[in-house]
């Protein structure tokens, strides 16, 4: 048998280059040997951090026991309809079918029924805590980083008890030819503004899809966006706060483009702000907006973020500004563009041979032979 299981880190603030990292874990035990799997979750508890999280241990395991219980999800359903909980357990189903595992759940409430891994949950969380006291920080440079922190835990608790996972492993399914599909999809039109909406965030892409229906394969921390049959694009994902916000996951580097074309376009729009990547660049506009005439700020701050996209610069052009704004100095385009943007060209040196013209007459030779 295989559980699994969400948990979360109560006592312990993880953060990711000093902010608060919002997380829950997944957790997935073998009830026999204690084999166990970890997977950061970014959202709640749902059908895809399950899969996600489900799959990920399977592969690593090498095989699939012949039963999994989970509890009752109850946090993943309690916001979908009753339509959407039927497909989401019928998703389920299908995923236990493709790795030939017949699906349980302990009753409603009766958490303590998974005793296997809810009191692993608290060893887990201890030995986690230890680690971080040992590491004297809470703080990590990368969810990457953090992530390996975690694995590396996880590969001393299951290093520890490797004769009876041994013994465990002959008696697993072995693993099928694939992995199937562990996210939900979603049909989205991109709008004139280049943007999409997926479960309540507002998302852009690039503006050369506007107009385009993309298919969104929704994942625990991400969005893969198809136009037709081709991978187009990539984004994190991003969470509400809860169920009667919304939220905006901004990338000006999508839009920046037709803002270009019509520079004035920035002062208006609901996603203003969003588009300044930090607040050195919130900070930039804010100067320039009130030290500069209306059109010629916008043009201005616009022409800043092209630049910072074009010249792959976001960070260093932001510190030069911030060093302007200390002297009072406003910025012209020409002169960034001048510093920043490289327009060097390396024109590689062709050295090329000639041969002697007397050796063609080995060509001719040849033609008259063959005559």
């Amino acid at each position: 048998m295989g559980i699994s299981d969400f948990t979360t880190l109560k006592a312990v603030l993880i953060t990711i280059l000093g902010q608060p990292f919002k997380h829950i874990l997944y957790h997935f035990r073998l009830a026999y040997s204690g084999w166990c799997s970890v997977k950061v979750i970014h959202g709640g508890e749902s059908y895809a951090a399950l899969a996600e999280g489900l799959q990920d241990a399977l592969w690593r395991l090498g095989g699939t026991p012949q039963e999994h219980r989970s509890d009752s999800l109850s946090a993943g359903y309690r916001n979908l309809t009753k339509a959407a909980r039927a497909d989401v357990t019928q998703r389920y189903q299908q995923f236990c079918k493709h790795y030939g595992m017949e699906p349980t759940r302990n009753n409603r409430g009766k958490g303590h029924e998974n005793g296997v891994i809810e009191s692993p949950h608290g060893h887990l969380k201890k030995r986690i805590h230890q680690a971080l006291l040992l590491r004297e920080s809470n703080d990590f440079d990368s969810v990457a980083a953090y992530e390996q922190f975690l694995s590396n835990i996880i590969y001393d608790i299951n290093g520890r008890k490797q004769d009876k996972i041994e013994i465990e492993r002959q008696y697993l399914q072995p693993l099928p030819l694939q992995r199937t599909a562990d996210y939900t999809e979603q049909v989205v039109r991109v709008s004139t503004s280049s943007t999409i909406q997926v479960k309540r965030v507002l998302y852009t892409v690039p503006s050369r899809l506007i107009g385009e229906s993309l298919r969104a394969h929704i994942y625990d921390n991400r969005l893969d966006l198809y136009l037709g049959a081709t991978h187009t694009v990539r984004l994190p994902r991003t969470f509400a706060s809860d169920h009667k916000h919304r939220a905006r996951q901004v990338d000006y580097r999508h839009v920046i483009a037709s803002l270009e074309r019509k520079p004035q376009a920035f002062r208006y729009p609901q996603i203003r702000d969003d588009l300044l990547p930090n607040e050195t660049y919130a900070a930039v506009w804010t100067w320039l907006d009130k030290e500069m005439e209306a059109r010629k700020a916008c043009k201005a701050i616009v022409g800043i973020l092209a630049l910072a996209h074009r010249a792959d610069c976001e960070k260093q052009l932001g510190d030069y500004l911030q060093t302007l704004m200390s002297k009072q100095e406003l910025p012209s385009l020409y002169a960034l563009q001048q510093r920043f943007e490289k327009r060097e060209a390396n024109i590689p040196t062709v050295k090329v041979k000639q041969p002697p013209a007397a050796s063609y007459n080995v060509l001719l030779s040849s033609s008259q032979e063959a005559h």
